[in-house]
């Protein structure tokens, strides 16, 4: 079963599943396609966009889950 975590980063995670770009742009991170996401792990970026970075994690795996 794929999963993410938060010391992934936005590029990583956009490896797993393309699905998930609805979640990171609802959360503010409209930088999915920009440099810092290759750097960037989630975790900092929820940060800098003042998201629950535990939550998030949450609901992308929750829909990773339900699309296995």
């Amino acid at each position: 079963m794929k999963q993410i975590s938060k010391d992934m980063t936005i590029a990583e995670i956009l490896t797993v599943d393309r699905g998930v770009v609805p979640f990171l742009l609802n959360a503010g991170m409209h930088c999915v396609g920009c440099p810092s996401a290759a750097m960037e792990t989630l975790e900092e970026a929820s940060f800098v966009h003042g998201t629950e970075v535990d939550n998030l994690v949450d609901e992308i795996n929750d829909y990773l889950k339900a699309s296995a």
